[in-house]
């Protein structure tokens, strides 16, 4: 199965909604918001300024930009018209940030107007990020700053003990919801590559312990597996019954670690 984040329209509108809540949810968690908080703490939002975020989706993410950023504009480019509609029904009084339906190697935008410009969990769902980051150096002006930040997907894991079912979904998930889970093995070699000067590149854990935060590796998976005929519904519904079991008797182990790359524009 073809990564759904490549053509999120073509998931449907269950997906989207599914995903606009998780994607929500996640940036809610304090581990989520300190990562997010460290690399917006290093940017600069002078007077006039314009920051972009590149594959925003349903704009968790971005409006967290808009506060730091306010007044100056921010604008987040979604290649998925159902994702930017969502985004415009959750922007609340964000009036400086505004979503618009573009792919991140084409963006219309003119050479080096941009200050700052955000890739959160965008690289790990694409084909070939150097187009992206091509992109990236065109839209930014000399001094910008390029944020990349992602979740190692090679390390992720919902185990707990050997041959965990739970740690399978997410194994599952990994294989056929991410294009390439090694992109944070890769990370400064690409921007370096591109012409970019790294500043700084830093590493995070994540653990979801007591919350729905990774239901959807369980939820979507479990999609997945019927649609193929190898699990039944019944095992479905007992993986997430499971699932939920756990968080709530305190023995639930979800782990991410997520990598923040900051580098400027020459």
């Amino acid at each position: 199965m073809a990564d759904p984040f490549q053509n999120v329209d073509a998931a449907g509108d269950e997906f989207i909604s599914a995903f606009a809540d998780s994607m929500d949810e996640r940036q809610s968690d304090p581990t989520m918001e300190e990562i997010v908080a460290r690399y917006l703490g290093r940017l600069e939002f002078d007077e006039g300024s314009l920051t972009v975020e590149v594959g925003c989706g349903a704009g968790a993410v971005t409006r967290r930009v808009a506060e730091y950023a306010n007044p100056e504009r921010v604008i987040g480019f979604e290649p998925s018209l159902g994702f930017v509609k969502e985004a415009k029904t959750r922007v609340g009084d964000h009036d400086n940030v505004e979503f618009e339906v573009a792919e991140g190697a084409s963006l219309p935008l003119r050479d080096g107007s941009v200050d700052n410009l955000i890739m959160h969990t965008v690289l790990t769902h694409v084909v070939d990020p150097v187009p992206l980051l091509t992109e990236a150096m065109r839209v930014l002006r000399s001094g910008g700053r390029l944020v990349v930040c992602d979740a190692d997907f090679s390390k992720a894991s919902l185990g707990n003990l050997p041959n965990d079912p739970l740690d399978a979904c997410a194994k599952i998930f990994v294989n056929e919801f991410v294009t390439d889970p090694y992109v944070v093995a890769k990370l400064r070699r690409l921007v370096c590559e591109a012409g970019f000067k790294v500043e700084c590149f830093n590493f995070q854990s994540r653990s979801v312990l007591d919350n729905d935060q990774m239901l959807p590796w369980v939820e979507e998976t479990g999609k997945v597996l019927m649609k193929r005929g190898e699990i039944g519904a019944e095992l479905h519904a007992g993986l997430i019954s499971e699932y939920r079991r756990r968080a709530r008797v305190g023995t639930l182990f979800g782990y991410q670690v997520f990598a923040s790359l900051i580098a400027r524009c020459p």
